[in-house]
C-alpha cells in the first residue's frame, strides 16, 4: 500500500440538477456563491481538488450548465489551496487554445489549476454543436494526441507535432505554465482504449465506481501497461458519498434517492451511455453493465459503496487505497454540509488508520 496519503476530489456542481438524476431535495445549487463558498469548506475541510464538469448541452436534469475553465478559475480566485481540474472536451477546444488558457491561469494561481481531458460519450451533443462524432478509439486516439500535443507546449518550444487531429510547427508558448513539469494531467474512462490511453500519457486515470475488486483488476491492467511503457499514472474512482451517524440513515438516503428517481431522465441517460460503453471493441466502456440504480448517480457513484458511518466508510477507502486507489473523486446530495460533515467525522479517520497501517508496516 503506498505511503502516501490518499486524496480527495469533489465534483464541482457547475452544472444544475445535482449529482443523482433524483426528485428528491438538494440543497445543493449551480450558482458561483454557493461554489465559492463550497469551494472554501473543502479546502478547509481538507479537499485537495475540485472537478469542475464541462456539457453543452441541457440534459439528464441538467438544464443549466457554466463553462468550466471560466468556473474552475473563479473557485481558484475565492481559494489558496485548492486545485481544480477543469473538464475539457477535445473538438470544442484545439490543444493550443487550452494549453494557453490553462499556462495563464496557472501563473495566475500559483501553479493550482489541471485538466481532465474528456474524450465524450454524448453523441447527440456533439451533433448539436456541429462538432464530427468519432468511433469509440478513434476518440481516445484523438485525445492522447490532446494530451501529447499538451505536453508538447507547455515543455518545449519550437514544437513540432505531426498527428492525424492535430499538427503544429515550431510553436513556442510563452510563458509556460508555472507547475513543472506541467499542470496534471487527468482522464477518464473504463474501456481497454481509456486504460491504454492512462497507461501511456497520462498523470491521473479516473475510474467509474466499482467494486474493490473490480477496481483493483483494471488498476492492475493499466499499471502493467503502465510499466511496459516506463511510464507512472495515479488512479482515481468515482464515489457518491452518504455519511450519517447510522447506518440505516445512510441508507435511508440513498433508498429514498432511488425511490424518487426521474425514470425518463434515467433511461435516457441509459441510453446514451450504454450505446457509449458497448460501441468500445471489447463492448466493457463506462456504463456497459449499469443497472437502473446504478444510473441514477452519473457516474456509477453507488457501487464505490461509501455510503454508512464514518467509521465504515473511512475503512472503506483504506481498502480501496489497499488496491491501489490515489484519489477518491466525491460526489454529495447537499454539498456544502455533507463536504464539512466528511472533513469533520470521515477524513480524520481516513488519516488514522492510515498512519495505523503504516506503523504496522515499518
Amino acid at each position: 500500500m503506498s505511503t502516501q496519503n490518499i486524496k480527495f476530489a469533489y465534483w464541482v456542481p457547475n452544472v444544475s440538477g445535482g449529482l443523482v438524476v433524483s426528485n428528491i431535495e438538494q440543497r445543493t445549487s449551480w450558482d458561483i456563491d454557493y461554489n465559492r463558498k463550497l469551494a472554501q469548506i473543502a479546502e478547509k475541510a481538507g479537499f485537495e481538488y475540485a472537478l469542475s464538469q464541462i456539457r453543452f448541452t441541457a440534459g439528464y436534469g441538467a438544464e443549466f450548465q457554466h463553462e468550466s475553465v471560466a468556473f474552475s478559475h473563479a473557485l481558484l480566485a475565492a481559494t489558496t489551496k485548492l486545485k481544480v481540474i477543469a473538464a475539457i472536451l477535445p473538438g470544442p477546444w484545439n490543444p493550443v487554445l487550452a494549453a494557453k488558457q490553462l499556462a495563464t491561469i496557472d501563473l495566475l494561481t500559483e501553479g493550482r489549476v489541471a485538466i481532465n481531458v474528456v474524450s465524450g460519450w454524448f453523441r447527440g451533443e456533439f451533433t448539436a454543436i456541429g462538432e464530427h462524432w468519432l468511433d469509440h478509439d478513434e476518440r481516445y486516439r484523438r485525445s492522447k494526441e490532446f494530451i501529447e500535443a499538451l505536453k508538447g507546449i507547455w515543455t518545449q518550444d519550437n514544437f513540432t507535432y505531426r498527428g492525424d487531429f492535430y499538427r503544429f510547427s515550431n510553436y513556442t508558448l510563452k510563458p509556460k505554465p508555472l507547475q513543472q513539469p506541467h499542470p496534471e494531467i487527468f482522464q477518464g474512462g473504463s474501456s481497454r482504449a481509456a486504460r491504454d490511453n492512462a497507461a501511456s500519457v497520462s498523470d491521473w486515470y479516473f475510474t467509474n465506481g466499482n467494486t474493490v475488486e473490480g477496481i483493483k483488476a483494471q488498476i492492475d491492467d493499466i499499471r502493467e501497461k503502465a510499466a511496459a511503457n516506463k511510464h507512472q499514472v495515479k488512479i482515481g474512482v468515482n464515489a457518491f458519498v452518504i455519511a450519517r451517524d447510522t447506518e440505516e440513515e445512510a441508507k435511508a438516503v440513498l433508498a429514498e434517492i432511488i425511490a424518487k428517481a426521474n425514470p425518463e431522465a434515467v433511461h435516457a441517460f441509459g441510453h446514451e451511455v450504454k450505446n457509449a460503453g458497448a460501441a468500445s471493441p471489447e463492448r466493457e466502456g463506462n456504463w456497459a453493465k449499469s443497472t437502473f440504480e446504478d444510473l441514477v448517480q452519473y457516474n456509477d457513484g453507488f457501487k464505490t459503496n461509501l455510503i454508512g458511518t464514518p467509521e465504515q466508510i473511512a475503512e472503506r477507502i483504506v481498502a480501496l487505497k489497499a488496491v491501489g486507489v490515489d484519489l477518491i473523486l466525491s460526489g454529495f446530495l447537499h454539498f456544502q454540509e455533507e463536504v464539512a460533515y466528511f472533513g469533520d467525522k470521515v477524513l480524520p479517520l481516513v488519516r488514522a488508520l492510515e498512519a495505523k497501517k503504516l506503523a504496522k508496516a515499518a
